[in-house]
C-alpha cells in the first residue's frame, strides 16, 4: 500500500509541474498567439473587400452567420463582408467572404478549417475562392462542383466543395435580404 501511494505522489508531482509549466507557457503566449489572428483576420479582410473601405460591425444571426461588416465607400453602403462558418470533412470551416449589395461574391478567403492535406486544402488557396467572385448575384452560385467549368480542380473533396460553396451561398443569401441596409 505503501508503495501505491509513493508511486501516487510522484505522479501528482509530476503532473502539478506540467500543469504549471504549460499554465506559464499559455500565459507568456496568449497575447502574442491573440494579436497574431488579429492581424491575419485584418489581413485576409482588407484582401477581399474589393478596395471598398469597412465600415460598421454587426453581429450574424447565429445560424451559420458570424458578423457581417459593411462595405462603403463614402457614406454609402456598397457590399457587406461576412465571416460564415459550416461544415467540411475534417470538421467546422470558416471563411471570410465579401459580396456586393445584390449578393455577388466580390471575393473569399478561407479562414480555419482541418480539411485534408492535398485535397480539401486546397480551398486554403486563392484560385480556389475565385472560382466563386461574380457569383452569387444575378448569375447562381454553384451547388455542386459539377456545376463548375472545370470540376476537376475540386476533384477529391466533394464535401469540403459542398460546405465552402454551401457557405457561400448561404452568405449571399443573407446579403440579399440585407440590400443596401
Amino acid at each position: 500500500m505503501k508503495q501505491y501511494l509513493k508511486i501516487a505522489s510522484v505522479l501528482f508531482c509530476i503532473c502539478a509541474v506540467a500543469a504549471g509549466l504549460l499554465a506559464g507557457i499559455n500565459a507568456i503566449t496568449a497575447p502574442q498567439i491573440a494579436a497574431n489572428a488579429l492581424k491575419e483576420t485584418s489581413a485576409a479582410l482588407m484582401d477581399i473587400s474589393g478596395g471598398f473601405d469597412l465600415g460598421e460591425k454587426r453581429e450574424g444571426n447565429g445560424a451559420g452567420i458570424n458578423y457581417s461588416i459593411t462595405l462603403v465607400e463614402g457614406k454609402e453602403i456598397k457590399g457587406y463582408v461576412l465571416e460564415i462558418t459550416s461544415n467540411g470533412y475534417g470538421g467546422p470551416i470558416t471563411l471570410v467572404a465579401s459580396y456586393d449589395t445584390d449578393g455577388a461574391v466580390i471575393g473569399a478567403k478561407m479562414m480555419a478549417n482541418s480539411e485534408t492535406p492535398g485535397l480539401g486544402k486546397k480551398s486554403e488557396e486563392s484560385w480556389y475562392m475565385a472560382q466563386f467572385e461574380g457569383l452569387g448575384g444575378a448569375k447562381p452560385l454553384p451547388s455542386s462542383k459539377n456545376d463548375l467549368a472545370d470540376p476537376s480542380l475540386v476533384s477529391g473533396a466533394t464535401v469540403t466543395f459542398t460546405g465552402v460553396s454551401g457557405a457561400i451561398r448561404q452568405g449571399s443569401e443573407y446579403v440579399k435580404g440585407l440590400g443596401g441596409k
